[in-house]
């Protein structure tokens, strides 16, 4: 059975998710859809890139993923379909393939044609799952695009190393729903760059010289609980994407506040790691 995903900034409020599930089942009773997320912000590519790159691996080969984030067609946004590492992907040419696209070369890449043959203003409904359908039906790239070499990539998404390679500027990628600041500097680029040496991680105010492997890493389970750091401890992990992560131990956004409103870290935001001489 076919799988299709979906992965929207609609949110869960309105029709347009019920309704792109419908018009899939419409086109082919015999598919399984599974949602990734509706609740990327509002046109945020880098956000949804970061998603459909943990998210899609963990998929069967040949699932079909489908990408609704400023997805309105234009001249300067056109409709893609791409096969890559065994998938099959078609969103908007905005970006939003770039984590994807920076570890895996794409094995073919298709600007969709065939809206002279469907009167949309939904496109994700429409022509999105129109392409879905008939890759699931089997159907080649070819018959519903052309063949292209390139696709576009978002720029300033790469942490930037300085000339004495003794810093790594980077940034916010990602806000994750307990308030956890991931970063764009990956454990591959941290280790490339330092090389063993100690080092300090600062985001404004705060500055940490230490990066867990879990978030429990960072509490003494051999002290009484009563006397423990925990509540409100601040630390930095490997995340399980293999980026730096700034956290709250076991924080509530709702409550006492996530890393990124207590840190005062937004979308975008510096965070720089600094390797110390020996």
């Amino acid at each position: 059975m076919p799988i299709i995903t979906l992965t929207t900034d609609f949110g869960e409020k309105d029709h347009f998710v019920g309704a792109i599930k419908g018009a899939i089942y419409s086109e082919m009773e015999n598919v399984k859809i599974v949602d990734i997320s509706h609740t990327i912000s509002p046109f945020n590519i880098t956000e949804a890139s970061y998603l459909i790159k943990n998210a899609y691996k963990s998929f069967p080969k040949g699932s079909i993923h489908i990408i609704g984030v400023d997805a309105e067609l234009s001249p300067e946004n056109k409709h893609l379909a791409l096969k890559l590492d065994d998938h099959y992907f078609i969103c908007a040419d905005n970006g939003i393939m770039c984590l994807v696209t920076s570890e895996f070369v794409a094995e073919k890449i298709v600007e969709v044609n065939i809206h002279n043959k469907i009167q949309t203003s939904f496109p994700v409904l429409d022509v999105f799952v129109k392409v879905a359908a008939h890759i699931a039906r089997g159907g080649t790239l070819e018959v519903i695009g052309k063949p292209i070499q390139q696709i576009k990539h978002l720029v300033g998404l790469k942490p930037v190393i300085n000339n004495e390679k003794n810093q790594i500027i980077g940034s916010v990628l990602y806000i994750d729903n307990y308030g956890n600041v991931v970063t764009n500097i990956t454990r591959k680029l941290f280790d490339g760059v330092g090389k063993g040496r100690n080092y300090e991680i600062t985001a404004r105010s705060y500055k940490f010289n230490k990066v867990y492997e879990r978030y429990s890493d960072a509490i003494n389970f051999n002290i009484e609980k009563s006397k423990r750091e925990e509540d409100g401890k601040k630390l930095a992990i490997f995340n399980t994407a293999g980026y730096i992560e700034l956290a709250i131990y076991k924080s509530n956004p709702l409550t006492v506040g996530g890393a990124n409103s207590l840190f005062g870290l937004d979308f975008r935001d510096t965070v720089t790691v600094n390797f110390l001489k020996e």
